[in-house]
């Protein structure tokens, strides 16, 4: 199953301490142009919906369902369609499914889970189902999630819970919606970061005592096992996915190789030759991405706690340093260690005017966004953004939607003008 890369970006422009030009974008909602190198229903939709959070705005599937909550279930045609094109690159767990449906092998697995909602784990969650398991399933990161994907299951019947640019209070909300439901009760658990695990040893302890085992995907979520494990707390036996060779290496190095160019260039539109790039770990998603920028002509560095990763790290040709002595002059900043606070304010405050900074790691632990929550900075857009700076060069003047037109198109007037699978 590819691992979406869980990018948190900002082109923040904070030389001479001063705030950014000013933006209507809701603070924690610049997630409508985060990387999206997902489907045409990922786009920032009309003003009127993006007003209503999906979880006070209940909606039906064909067959009248309601346990579900997604964006818009009017999507789910074209995210069926996504599903399919997804099967069709995933000939491993569709022979595994065509083989052992008519067993029912999972038969009696009630599983809850937590991991990006794409096309790729949208297959994998209709194969559990085809084996016999019951699921109920949430969105372990609040940007990464398909919307139309999202709705295409909901259309299926299946209890999902999870939107593109959720908050942090609707993630929880999500998730809990996914464990509790009256009349069932999960005893397995699929987690993508350990969220999962650790709202139901919290809030739900006796169904955790029902849970008899845990498979986690995630790198941060292992080792959220481990801190439970060493406190006496982890009772059940638990599946580091990781230990697979094929997931270690084909989602963790070989997706991130790609995924990493593909969310920069649908994000800034850049030219990568030359460019100064330091990366904050050298694990496989580190290295993935340090080979991927590597071969764009960057300039590459990297940060790094352990001394084996620091020697590979210097083996392949890349320097080792500190943080402070590069972040005042390079041009991109990417996160892959799997911690939290890597990058503070502190550090935001010294990078040079339009560095770019983005996570690959879980969620946005790795970056202080909170940090910028404060009065004196405003959120901007940057795809349409920086094309627009250069339009004055050929004295270019740009058209304006007026209100009836952006509704019409269902846009925002201030972009973005295109679905996300248009080719420009």
């Amino acid at each position: 199953m590819s691992q979406m890369p869980e990018t948190t970006f900002a082109d923040l422009s904070l030389a001479d301490k001063t705030a950014v030009k000013k933006s209507s974008i809701e603070a924690r909602r610049f997630s409508d142009v985060s990387t999206c190198s997902f489907s045409s229903t990922c786009f920032t939709g009309s003003s009127d919906e993006d007003e209503i959070s999906p979880k006070d705005n209940q909606q039906r599937n064909s067959a009248g369902g309601t346990d579900f909550c997604v964006k818009s279930i009017s999507k789910s045609a074209f995210g069926r369609r996504e599903i399919e094109i997804a099967e069709s690159e995933m000939p491993g767990i569709m022979t595994l499914r065509k083989r052992a449906k008519e067993e029912k092998p999972l038969k009696g697995a009630h599983i809850v889970g937590c991991t990006h909602i794409n096309a790729q784990s949208a297959v994998l969650i209709e194969t559990l189902i085809q084996l016999g398991a019951t699921v109920r399933w949430a969105a372990c990161n609040i940007y990464s999630t398909q919307n139309a994907v999202a709705a295409a299951l909901a259309e299926a019947g299946i209890p999902i819970f999870g939107w593109r640019g959720e908050t942090e209070e609707e993630f929880w909300w999500c998730l809990d919606r996914a464990i509790h439901s009256e009349g069932w009760q999960p005893n397995l658990i699929l987690d993508d970061g350990g969220d999962a695990t650790h709202l139901l040893l919290k809030k739900y302890p006796d169904y955790f005592k029902a849970i008899r085992g845990i498979v986690e995907e995630s790198v941060t979520g292992v080792h959220r096992l481990y801190m439970l494990s060493k406190g006496g707390k982890l009772t059940v036996p638990a599946i580091n996915v990781n230990d697979s060779v094929t997931k270690n290496k084909f989602d963790t190095f070989y997706t991130c190789r790609d995924s990493i160019l593909d969310s920069l260039k649908r994000t800034t539109d850049i030219m990568f030759g030359g460019k100064q790039v330091v990366i904050c770990g050298y694990g496989d998603v580190g290295k993935g991405c340090a080979q991927s920028l590597k071969g764009q002509g960057c300039i590459v560095y990297i940060t790094e706690v352990d001394p084996i990763c620091a020697l590979q790290a210097s083996m392949d040709g890349f320097r080792v340093v500190r943080l402070n002595e590069v972040i005042r002059n390079v041009d991109v900043v990417v996160t892959a260690t799997g911690n939290k606070n890597v990058i503070t304010r502190d550090h935001m405050n010294r990078m040079k005017n339009g560095c770019i900074l983005c996570n690959m790691g879980h969620s946005c632990s790795e970056i202080d966004v909170n940090g910028l929550h404060t009065p004196e900075l405003t959120w901007e857009r940057v795809h349409e953004y920086v094309a627009s700076l250069h339009l004055a060069t050929f004295d270019a003047h740009l058209t304006e939607l007026t209100d009836e037109q952006a509704k019409f198109m269902g846009l925002n007037k201030a972009g973005p003008f295109k679905a996300n699978y248009y080719r420009y």
